[in-house]
């Protein structure tokens, strides 16, 4: 059984002592109420940014305790989860990936019970938690269309990011060009003229991670779905699509990348640290990534002496944009909490991401502004006029035409299938094994998982 699949069954296995009961806890400054939120980041700035603000939150409302514990990945804090509640102890807030949506949707105790709650549920219509005013109704609509099952928001919408497009501005002008390639087309061009340079980049032209996540952009650009019944939005998913016309195209163009020079592996997949050392030494002349590093990237290039400029991530011409997906994490809060565990876990989440603080976390990352108003805020202040790189995840996110393929998949499985996806790509790079071959193995693979997860959960 894989990985994921073995999460989901543990988590069925919840004891009843994960519910609180009909043991109602009164919240007051001489008894406070701890709430635990476990989060996927543990560096410095990110894990210090959620600290404060529990810091913050905690000086506010003196009954209430929220204390942050960090992890260093979302598989780590999803696995650690799965023990906490299989314990009966599980923190009130938990992090989780959009890959794992569907899983936690699906996580049951014995009796059948969600493990977690509805957040719009559970705010009931109220437009303040604890005097926190209720920003859920102003989500952004890429989160809030991702997010959204059965017209309910389950989770939080927290770190929200887009794959863009680095440029290194001095290498490109040097090589005759004045603006980010914006197509498949105009990358091979672009790569042509800078590998021809004197001095052209000492590895290569263009790199990105080999992730699964981008492969599923590149389906969302094309406007194709991964997965059936809507990308799983009218029906729970039970097929998935890994070979099809648009998913091969991309494969190809990135292995042909690859076979000119102008693609650089570094030969570990999911290698982010990697990929970004590389841009930021001027290896590579471009770097296709994450949003969720705008900030550090365009510093780097401040630092090193080089302008870098941010784009949409490059289509495929000879299909029509469709738009770009979502990546990131929502807060998941935990069923069977009393009235006032449940009211200081909502409130909290309410606040962590009120105007103020969700326009400073876009600031300090590069994820977008969760919320509409975050965005109104920075753009007042001058923000986007100062940083421009910062406004280009949410444009391209909001250019997303709102179809199935553009607001993403739901799938069960989704992370083991992801990895098939990853391995499938490296066969293909490095050792030359055909796409439409590769992909139509990764295919039966890839069904087989969520065969698998539906017979466990499937209705």
């Amino acid at each position: 059984m894989k990985r994921s699949l073995g999460i989901l069954a543990a988590l069925a296995l919840l004891l009843a002592a994960c519910s609180g009961g009909d043991d109602a806890t009164e919240a007051t400054a001489d008894n406070p109420v701890t709430i635990e939120m476990w989060i996927a980041f543990s560096d410095d700035a990110r894990l210090g940014f959620a600290q404060d603000r529990a810091a913050d939150f905690n000086a506010n409302h003196p009954e209430y305790i929220v204390e942050v514990t960090s992890f260093d990945s979302y598989n780590t804090v999803f696995e650690q989860a799965q023990l906490a509640i299989d314990e009966g102890n599980p923190p009130e807030i938990i992090h989780f990936f959009e890959a794992a949506t569907q899983e936690a949707l699906d996580a049951v105790d014995a009796d059948g019970n969600p493990i977690f709650a509805s957040v719009t549920e559970a705010i009931d219509g109220r437009d303040e938690v604890l005097g926190e005013p209720v920003v859920i109704d102003d989500v952004v609509s890429a989160a809030n269309n991702y997010y959204t099952i059965d017209d309910q928001l389950y989770s939080m919408p927290w770190n929200t990011s887009s794959t863009t497009m680095f440029s290194n501005m001095d290498i490109l002008s040097a090589a005759g060009i004045a603006e980010p390639p914006a197509t498949w087309a105009e990358v091979e061009a672009a790569c042509d003229a800078i590998m021809a340079l004197p001095d052209a980049p000492s590895e290569g032209c263009i790199t990105w991670p080999n992730h699964g996540w981008f492969f599923e952009q590149s389906l969302g650009q094309a406007g194709v779905d991964l997965a059936n019944n809507d990308n799983g939005r009218s029906a729970r998913a039970t097929e998935v699509n890994l070979n099809s016309d648009a998913a091969v195209e991309y494969v190809q163009w990135w292995s042909a990348l690859e076979d000119a020079g102008h693609y650089v592996y570094t030969g570990l997949q999911r290698d982010w640290d990697g990929t970004s050392a590389a841009f930021q030494a001027q290896n590579v002349a471009m770097l296709i990534f994450s949003s969720s590093d705008t900030t550090a990237l365009t510093d780097a290039g401040v630092e090193n002496g080089f302008d870098v400029r941010s784009s949409f991530m490059p289509y495929n011409q000879d299909r029509d944009y469709a738009g770009n997906l979502i990546g990131g994490a929502t807060l998941w809060m935990t069923n069977g909490l009393d009235a006032a565990q449940q009211d200081g876990a909502l409130g909290f989440m309410n606040f962590f991401s009120n105007p103020d603080n969700a326009a400073d976390w876009h600031q300090l990352t590069g994820y977008i502004p969760i919320t509409n108003e975050a965005g109104n805020l920075l753009a007042t202040e001058g923000w986007y006029d100062e940083s421009p790189n910062s406004a280009v995840a949410s444009d391209q996110l909001n250019a997303a035409a709102d179809t199935p393929a553009s607001t993403g998949a739901l799938l069960g499985n989704f992370v083991a299938i992801r990895d098939v996806t990853t391995a499938a790509i490296e066969d293909v790079l490095v050792n030359d094994v055909d796409p439409e071959v590769r992909m139509k193995s990764a295919q039966d693979e890839a069904q087989q998982l969520l065969d698998e997860y539906n017979e466990l959960f499937g209705e």
